[in-house]
């Protein structure tokens, strides 16, 4: 009997890249379940939307009424890849962030309370853990949470609310925590779309402040070959951080990518940093690598230059 698995927030970058993944490698059926924001759109979907093993539903994962429509069968899985995600947008305005991070996540536990599915996936961030100084030692999964940011706390939150229920009621859940993702399907307010689509159109880059502060790279394709593994092989209570081994500063990924298109450093203009600007993000992957036998495969290079065809074609 085939596997069944609900994706939530399947339209967006990672949930969306996901689907294809496995639609493409396994033979599970998939529910995806998105309300279709400004970053989760049915362009995301459509090398998918038509086939068999597919079926989508338009609701918001924060109101319980329509969530209860998707359970009419039991999962064998929930992967929660739902989440408002945008840092600047969180500062300007954090509710949003607080409704489909925490109330979202709290509503897909409870359904797994209720014997609605197997268990629950719930995929982070490393930003939950906060900033790193320049020769600070990457982040563990043991490693505090301190978020600097109304984003990141509102995922730490749900964090935590994913662990308690392991803790209170034995509830089978994992936790992943990636670094920074990028692939297609991204959406073009993210560091690397936009100074791939802006250098294409010969506009202006921003890079906030001086441009030094680092990432930890991560070609999606990795990423969703990581849950994969999670899914098939981890165990309730684990988290796993998932790094790319790929630390940049941005300016260097700027400089990088103007260099691959031809283009001239000159449009790369430095502005006023963001509030609450998080200087170095580093991840320690070695758990995911130790027990389940993951690691990256893409270079940073092959996986900009795949990124870039990407949005070449899209640009027309």
């Amino acid at each position: 009997m085939q596997k069944e698995i609900l994706v939530t927030g399947g339209a967006g970058f990672i949930g969306s890249n996901f689907i294809e993944y496995m639609l493409r490698n396994t033979d599970y059926n998939i529910t995806n379940v998105d309300k279709l924001t400004y970053a989760g759109n049915m362009l995301n979907m459509k090398d998918f939307s038509t086939d068999g093993r597919y079926r989508f539903f338009q609701f918001d994962i924060a109101i319980k009424e329509q969530l209860r429509m998707v359970f009419d069968r039991k999962y064998d899985a929930i992967l929660n890849f739902a989440a408002e995600t945008h840092v600047d947008r969180s500062i300007e305005n954090a509710e949003p962030f607080i409704k489909t991070n925490i109330h979202g996540t709290l509503n897909l536990l409870n359904f797994v309370l209720q014997g609605k599915a197997k268990k629950l996936i719930q995929i982070s961030t490393d930003e939950v853990y906060g900033s790193l100084n320049e020769n600070d030692f990457p982040f563990t999964e043991k490693s505090p949470l301190s978020p600097n940011n109304p984003y990141s706390a509102s995922k730490a939150s749900a964090d935590l609310l994913v662990r308690s229920y392991y803790q209170t009621y034995q509830l089978p859940v994992i936790i992943t925590r990636c670094s920074n993702n990028y692939g297609p399907h991204q959406h073009t307010e993210k560091l690397i779309p936009k100074i791939i689509t802006q250098a294409l159109q010969e506009k202006e880059i921003t890079l906030y402040g001086d441009g030094k502060n680092v990432r930890d790279w991560l070609y999606v394709e990795d990423h969703c070959r990581a849950i994969h593994k999670v899914l098939e092989q981890g165990q309730p209570g684990d988290l796993f951080n998932i790094g790319g081994a790929c630390e940049k500063t941005n300016e260097e990924v700027a400089s990088y990518i103007l260099d691959l298109l031809g283009k001239s450093k000159d449009l790369i203009t430095h502005v006023t940093d963001r509030k609450g600007h998080d200087r170095r993000y580093s991840i320690n992957f070695g758990k995911i690598k130790t027990k389940i036998g993951w690691h990256p495969t893409f270079s940073f290079e092959e996986g900009i230059k795949k990124t870039i065809d990407w949005y070449k074609r899209k640009l027309g």
